[in-house]
């Protein structure tokens, strides 16, 4: 049974509200931001932020397998990530599930049974946990399965990645990594290299493919973009079709024709954290500096989106609320969350209580309902708990 929300007013912490810092209270009522007075809890000391929204995230992958022949259930690998994601001040995160060709933990079979998984968890979720899925361009024979699984399991984001021609090279040049890659999908090398060239003979019907998702995303209000973009053509053609939202451009032009063009660019908070990318390809920080990059996204790393946040702060790029907002009021934003990712009356209470000094997540509340709690942050709450006790019995 789904925990019910709790009424409390948040005093002494800064709060950024208004797109500002500032010096006030927050009040929370049945779920909601609200007024007038309540039990209080004293978080001086303490930053008060809407709470992180995240577009992007794999890492449930390491709780559903964290060994390659290792695999656990869903329903752990789900309720380990919904804690994870409470735990570093995310309220919302939509994660990243693969519809590919490539079989094993990212082809349809398991897409759907994960979609399922998540249908049946939804009660006892602590964050906003949903799913977008990454459509490999090359699954044409699977055009009624994804859209009936779409519209079974109400998805609302979906991008479109083509990972083929890393497929083929691999063959080529570390036949180790792609007879670990066959392995994890349950087959051999020569049945996976088959399955590769196969889904190359789909070229042909590729474009009519998107365009025919495309068109019924449009008609059921789904969001949609592609993912890991190499040049501007590359995004001027999904932009053409509707895919709008450019995820983790891998060169400058792709982002330039995004700006140019009006449609939001992602780019991993990682990359930013650690100064660039892991596979090679443009630093985040450098699109960030440019003003070609409009929100943050966890990739594969959940404690990266506030690392990144306090990152840009301390390299004076921007400051603490410009920050915030690319991983709360622009995501909102992008995919039309219009009750969330700020914090202002009527929205919903979603929060990250962040420790000043530390900048440590010590609360997370997610519709007024306290997801995580730790540290100070949990002594000051449960201290506010027992004073309304002794009031009541009073």
């Amino acid at each position: 049974m789904p925990i019910a929300p709790s009424s409390l007013r948040l005093t002494g912490a800064t709060v950024l509200r208004d797109g500002v810092l500032q010096s006030r209270s927050v009040a929370i009522e049945d779920g909601r931001i609200s007024k007038g007075p309540l039990p209080e809890v004293d978080l001086n000391g303490y930053y008060i932020l809407p709470g992180i929204i995240d577009l992007h995230g794999d890492a449930f992958e390491r709780h559903l397998a964290p060994r390659p022949s290792a695999p656990f259930p869903i329903r752990t690998a789900l309720r380990a990530t919904d804690r994870d994601a409470a735990a570093n001040g995310i309220t919302t995160a939509w994660m990243a599930h693969s519809w590919s060709w490539e079989g094993g933990a990212r082809g349809p079979d398991h897409a759907e049974a994960f979609l399922k998984a998540l249908d049946d968890y939804a009660d006892e979720a602590l964050t906003d946990l949903r799913v977008q899925i990454r459509c490999e361009t090359h699954t044409v024979d699977t055009a009624d399965r994804l859209l009936a699984a779409v519209r079974r399991h109400r998805i609302d984001y979906v991008v479109f990645n083509n990972h083929l021609d890393e497929a083929i090279q691999l063959a080529e040049i570390d036949p180790a990594r792609l007879a670990l890659w066959a392995r994890q999908a349950g087959r051999s090398i020569e049945e996976h290299l088959a399955v590769v060239h196969a889904a190359r003979g789909q070229k042909r019907d590729v474009p009519r493919y998107l365009c025919r998702l495309a068109e019924a995303f449009d008609t059921l209000g789904v969001s949609y973009g592609s993912h890991d973009d190499e040049d501007g053509e590359t995004r001027e053609y999904f932009s053409q079709i509707g895919a709008k939202i450019c995820e983790f451009p891998t060169r400058r032009a792709a982002a330039a024709l995004a700006r140019a063009v009006g449609d939001p660019i992602l780019m991993g908070a990682p990359n930013v954290v650690r100064g660039g990318s892991q596979s090679g390809n443009i630093a985040a920080q450098d699109l960030v500096r440019e003003r070609l990059c409009d929100a943050l996204v966890s990739d594969y790393y959940y404690p990266a989106l506030l690392q990144a946040a306090f990152h840009l702060v301390d390299e004076e790029m921007m400051d603490l609320p410009q920050a915030w907002a690319m991983i709360s009021t622009r995501p909102a934003e992008i995919l039309r969350l219009p009750d969330r990712g700020v914090i202002d009356y009527g929205r919903r209470a979603d929060l990250a209580v962040v420790n000043a000094e530390t900048r440590v997540v010590e609360a997370t509340i997610c519709e007024g309902r306290i997801a995580h709690l730790a540290g100070e942050a949990a002594q000051r709450f449960l201290s506010a708990g027992n004073e309304e006790i002794r009031l009541a019995a009073e």
